[in-house]
């Protein structure tokens, strides 16, 4: 399986949230990005990229 998991960096530390599991696609939207996971549910985030792991199948994401 190569999907990731996606979590939300607070602006004022490191700590991750995990905002959704078996992400699949990861697309920009006019506010955001817009996160659908293998299952077909989405979630849209006012959030930017911050970083990607591959490696460790993780998607970072900062509030905008």
């Amino acid at each position: 399986m190569c999907e990731a998991n996606a979590y939300l960096v607070n602006n004022d530390d490191d700590h991750k949230e995990l905002v959704m599991e078996a992400v699949d696609t990861v697309e920009p939207v006019d506010d955001g990005i817009k996160l659908t996971n293998i299952f077909g549910d989405q979630k849209f985030l006012k959030a930017m990229i911050y970083s990607l792991s591959l490696v460790d199948h993780q998607v970072i994401l900062k509030p905008t």
